[in-house]
């Protein structure tokens, strides 16, 4: 935590205007929990998901990828990018935000404002070196990623689904069907951030 807040606030220092954060890592790494803890300790930040950028389930079912929701394809990612851009100028940004518990994103439910000048942008692939994601990387001022050990993930990716409701067998077949293939592409597909934090 120390040396994100180190490197966050040199970061600060070095620019002039909005400073974009991004915080990656797999399913399951811990990416918002660390996002929301760091700003609580930075005066003016805000955390901005990836997650509003989920297509909804009925696009999913028509292209055939709703088993697959979370992989890089099942995003917005040129409207994310979009948003990143606008974010970057400083400008007022009206986002979408994810609703896990009923699975949906909603359109409008944040307001990014100028006064929020250090934002906290996390998600699984915002490091993924193929297009159209790596076309994020000139969007940073700072990059921090989140390493777990895979059987951590496992567990932990496992324990999520329980806490949906799921029954056990169902949970691993969740977690292991779909959610592990996803962080194994962020972890193989991801270039190297500034500050990297491991757990586990």
């Amino acid at each position: 935590m120390k040396a994100a807040l180190d490197a966050i606030a040199a970061a600060s220092r070095a620019t002039d205007g909005r400073v974009l954060i991004a915080i990656a890592g797999p399913p399951g790494a811990g990416k918002s929990t660390l996002a929301e803890a760091l700003a609580d300790r930075i005066a003016g930040a805000a955390v901005v998901p990836m997650d509003g950028f989920h297509l909804d389930n009925t696009v999913l079912e028509q292209r055939g990828l709703l088993a697959r929701k979370g992989a890089p394809e099942s995003f917005d990612a040129a409207g994310f990018l979009n948003m990143v851009t606008r974010l970057k100028r400083g400008e007022e940004v009206v986002i979408p935000v994810f609703d896990r518990a009923r699975d949906i994103a909603i359109a409008g439910a944040r307001v990014i404002g100028p006064e929020q000048r250090v934002l906290l942008i996390e998600g699984n692939y915002l490091l993924l070196d193929r297009a159209p994601w790596n076309r994020l990387a000139g969007c940073w001022d700072l990059t921090i990623g989140i390493e777990v050990p895979l059987p951590v993930l496992e567990a932990r990716l496992v324990q999520r689904w329980r806490d949906h409701g799921l029954m056990q067998a169902a949970a691993v077949a969740r977690a292991m069907g779909n959610d592990i293939p996803n962080a194994q592409q962020v972890v193989a597909g991801s270039v190297s951030a500034d500050v990297v934090i491991r757990q586990g």
